[in-house]
Protein backbone atom coordinates (compact mmCIF):
# COMPACT_ATOMS: atom_id res chain seq x y z
CA UNK A 1 0.00 0.00 0.00
CA UNK A 2 1.44 3.34 -1.00
CA UNK A 3 1.85 6.27 1.37
CA UNK A 4 2.10 8.72 -1.55
CA UNK A 5 -1.08 10.63 -0.69
CA UNK A 6 -0.53 13.74 1.41
CA UNK A 7 -1.03 12.75 5.08
CA UNK A 8 -2.48 16.21 5.76
CA UNK A 9 -5.55 15.28 3.69
CA UNK A 10 -6.29 12.11 5.66
CA UNK A 11 -8.21 11.80 8.91
CA UNK A 12 -6.20 11.50 12.14
CA UNK A 13 -7.61 9.23 14.82
CA UNK A 14 -6.21 8.32 18.22
CA UNK A 15 -7.10 5.33 20.36
CA UNK A 16 -5.80 3.55 23.40
CA UNK A 17 -4.18 0.14 22.99
CA UNK A 18 -6.49 -2.61 24.23
CA UNK A 19 -5.09 -5.93 23.06
CA UNK A 20 -1.98 -7.78 21.89
CA UNK A 21 -2.53 -6.67 18.28
CA UNK A 22 -2.44 -3.05 19.43
CA UNK A 23 0.78 -3.65 21.35
CA UNK A 24 2.25 -5.14 18.16
CA UNK A 25 1.43 -1.86 16.38
CA UNK A 26 3.18 0.07 19.15
CA UNK A 27 6.19 -2.22 18.92
CA UNK A 28 6.38 -1.80 15.14
CA UNK A 29 6.22 2.01 15.33
CA UNK A 30 8.79 2.29 18.10
CA UNK A 31 11.09 -0.19 16.36
CA UNK A 32 10.99 1.90 13.18
CA UNK A 33 11.75 5.11 15.07
CA UNK A 34 13.99 4.19 17.96
CA UNK A 35 15.73 1.00 16.86
CA UNK A 36 16.09 1.79 13.15
CA UNK A 37 16.51 5.58 13.15
CA UNK A 38 18.11 6.29 16.51
CA UNK A 39 20.07 3.04 16.74
CA UNK A 40 18.72 2.41 20.25
CA UNK A 41 19.53 -1.06 21.63
CA UNK A 42 16.48 -3.31 21.86
CA UNK A 43 16.74 -3.89 25.63
CA UNK A 44 16.88 -0.14 26.25
CA UNK A 45 13.84 0.63 24.12
CA UNK A 46 11.73 -2.27 25.36
CA UNK A 47 12.54 -1.67 28.99
CA UNK A 48 10.06 -3.90 30.84
CA UNK A 49 7.45 -1.16 31.37
CA UNK A 50 5.20 -1.77 28.39
CA UNK A 51 2.81 -4.12 30.19
CA UNK A 52 2.31 -1.71 33.10
CA UNK A 53 1.47 1.34 30.99
CA UNK A 54 -1.26 2.83 28.82
CA UNK A 55 -0.36 3.18 25.15
CA UNK A 56 -1.94 5.59 22.69
CA UNK A 57 -1.81 4.91 18.95
CA UNK A 58 -2.19 7.56 16.27
CA UNK A 59 -3.57 6.67 12.85
CA UNK A 60 -3.62 8.66 9.64
CA UNK A 61 -6.15 7.38 7.17
CA UNK A 62 -6.22 4.08 9.07
CA UNK A 63 -2.44 3.60 8.95
CA UNK A 64 -0.74 3.29 12.39
CA UNK A 65 1.88 6.04 12.38
CA UNK A 66 2.56 7.18 15.96
CA UNK A 67 2.40 6.09 19.57
CA UNK A 68 2.87 7.41 23.09
CA UNK A 69 3.16 5.69 26.47
CA UNK A 70 1.90 6.83 29.89
CA UNK A 71 2.82 5.34 33.25
CA UNK A 72 1.22 6.02 36.61
CA UNK A 73 2.61 6.96 40.01
CA UNK A 74 0.91 8.11 43.22
CA UNK A 75 0.71 11.84 42.51
CA UNK A 76 1.88 12.17 38.93
CA UNK A 77 1.82 10.42 35.59
CA UNK A 78 4.81 10.08 33.29
CA UNK A 79 4.45 10.55 29.53
CA UNK A 80 7.14 8.95 27.41
CA UNK A 81 8.14 7.10 24.25
CA UNK A 82 6.47 9.46 21.78
CA UNK A 83 7.30 8.07 18.35
CA UNK A 84 6.14 9.20 14.90
CA UNK A 85 7.16 7.38 11.75
CA UNK A 86 9.41 9.68 9.69
CA UNK A 87 7.11 10.05 6.68
CA UNK A 88 4.33 11.43 8.94
CA UNK A 89 6.27 14.02 10.94
CA UNK A 90 4.87 16.97 8.98
CA UNK A 91 1.36 16.02 10.10
CA UNK A 92 -0.29 17.09 13.35
CA UNK A 93 -0.54 13.54 14.69
CA UNK A 94 2.05 14.12 17.44
CA UNK A 95 0.07 17.09 18.77
CA UNK A 96 -3.21 15.15 18.66
CA UNK A 97 -1.58 12.20 20.42
CA UNK A 98 -0.25 14.34 23.26
CA UNK A 99 -3.56 16.19 23.68
CA UNK A 100 -5.51 12.92 23.86
CA UNK A 101 -3.09 11.54 26.43
CA UNK A 102 -3.22 14.69 28.56
CA UNK A 103 -7.04 14.64 28.48
CA UNK A 104 -7.02 10.98 29.52
CA UNK A 105 -4.68 11.70 32.45
CA UNK A 106 -6.77 14.67 33.60
CA UNK A 107 -9.88 12.46 33.57
CA UNK A 108 -8.01 9.95 35.73
CA UNK A 109 -7.50 12.76 38.21
CA UNK A 110 -3.84 13.53 37.63
CA UNK A 111 -2.75 17.13 38.25
CA UNK A 112 0.92 16.73 37.27
CA UNK A 113 2.58 15.11 34.29
CA UNK A 114 6.29 14.46 34.31
CA UNK A 115 8.42 13.79 31.25
CA UNK A 116 12.00 13.55 30.11
CA UNK A 117 12.29 15.36 26.78
CA UNK A 118 15.26 15.04 24.48
CA UNK A 119 16.93 18.44 24.76
CA UNK A 120 16.09 19.25 21.14
CA UNK A 121 12.37 18.67 21.85
CA UNK A 122 11.92 20.94 24.88
CA UNK A 123 10.13 23.54 22.74
CA UNK A 124 7.70 20.90 21.44
CA UNK A 125 6.63 19.99 24.98
CA UNK A 126 6.50 23.66 25.98
CA UNK A 127 3.67 24.12 23.47
CA UNK A 128 1.47 22.08 25.83
CA UNK A 129 2.49 24.16 28.84
CA UNK A 130 5.26 21.86 30.10
CA UNK A 131 8.18 23.59 31.81
CA UNK A 132 11.67 22.36 32.68
CA UNK A 133 12.13 21.18 36.24
CA UNK A 134 15.02 23.07 37.73
CA UNK A 135 16.63 20.23 39.66
CA UNK A 136 19.86 20.57 37.70
CA UNK A 137 19.96 16.79 37.42
CA UNK A 138 21.77 15.42 34.41
CA UNK A 139 19.65 12.80 32.62
CA UNK A 140 21.40 10.84 29.88
CA UNK A 141 20.37 7.49 28.44
CA UNK A 142 20.45 5.67 25.12
CA UNK A 143 22.96 8.22 23.77
CA UNK A 144 20.75 11.31 24.26
CA UNK A 145 20.63 14.09 26.84
CA UNK A 146 17.22 14.81 28.36
CA UNK A 147 15.53 17.70 30.15
CA UNK A 148 13.12 16.92 32.96
CA UNK A 149 9.76 18.58 32.27
CA UNK A 150 6.58 19.04 34.28
CA UNK A 151 3.08 19.99 33.19
CA UNK A 152 0.72 21.21 35.92
CA UNK A 153 -2.94 20.63 35.11
CA UNK A 154 -6.16 22.21 36.38
CA UNK A 155 -8.53 19.86 38.14
CA UNK A 156 -10.96 18.08 35.85
CA UNK A 157 -14.51 18.41 37.26
CA UNK A 158 -15.31 15.01 35.72
CA UNK A 159 -12.23 13.22 37.07
CA UNK A 160 -12.78 9.63 38.12
CA UNK A 161 -12.67 9.35 41.92
CA UNK A 162 -13.52 6.74 44.53
CA UNK A 163 -16.94 8.42 44.77
CA UNK A 164 -17.65 8.04 41.03
CA UNK A 165 -20.38 5.69 39.88
CA UNK A 166 -19.02 2.17 40.50
CA UNK A 167 -19.91 1.15 36.95
CA UNK A 168 -17.93 4.10 35.57
CA UNK A 169 -14.90 2.92 37.54
CA UNK A 170 -14.99 -0.55 35.95
CA UNK A 171 -15.55 0.62 32.37
CA UNK A 172 -12.68 0.19 29.87
CA UNK A 173 -9.92 2.79 30.25
CA UNK A 174 -10.74 5.99 28.40
CA UNK A 175 -14.33 4.88 27.67
CA UNK A 176 -15.80 6.13 30.93
CA UNK A 177 -18.77 7.81 29.24
CA UNK A 178 -19.99 4.64 27.50
CA UNK A 179 -21.81 1.77 29.16
CA UNK A 180 -19.48 -1.20 29.55
CA UNK A 181 -20.00 -4.93 29.30
CA UNK A 182 -19.98 -5.44 33.07
CA UNK A 183 -22.82 -3.03 33.75
CA UNK A 184 -24.80 -4.59 30.91
CA UNK A 185 -24.32 -7.92 32.71
CA UNK A 186 -26.15 -6.39 35.70
CA UNK A 187 -29.38 -6.75 33.71
CA UNK A 188 -29.22 -10.48 34.38
CA UNK A 189 -30.68 -11.84 37.59
CA UNK A 190 -28.16 -12.49 40.33
CA UNK A 191 -27.49 -16.23 40.28
CA UNK A 192 -24.37 -16.41 42.51
CA UNK A 193 -23.05 -19.45 40.60
CA UNK A 194 -20.54 -20.26 43.37
CA UNK A 195 -23.07 -20.13 46.23
CA UNK A 196 -22.90 -23.88 46.87
CA UNK A 197 -19.11 -24.08 46.59
CA UNK A 198 -17.57 -25.27 49.84
CA UNK A 199 -14.51 -23.24 50.77
CA UNK A 200 -11.80 -24.94 52.82
CA UNK A 201 -11.00 -23.02 55.98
Amino acid sequence: MSNDADPATKAITIRIARNVQDLMLVTAIRSAVYLAEQDCPYEEEFDGNDLVAAHFIGFIGGEPVACLRARFFADFAKVERLAVRHQYRRSTVAFRLVRECVGFLKRKGYRRIYGQAQDRLVDFWARFGAKPLHHNRKVVFSDFSYTEMVLDLPADPNAITIDSDPYVIIRPEGQWDQAGVLERSADRNVSSPLRDLKVAV
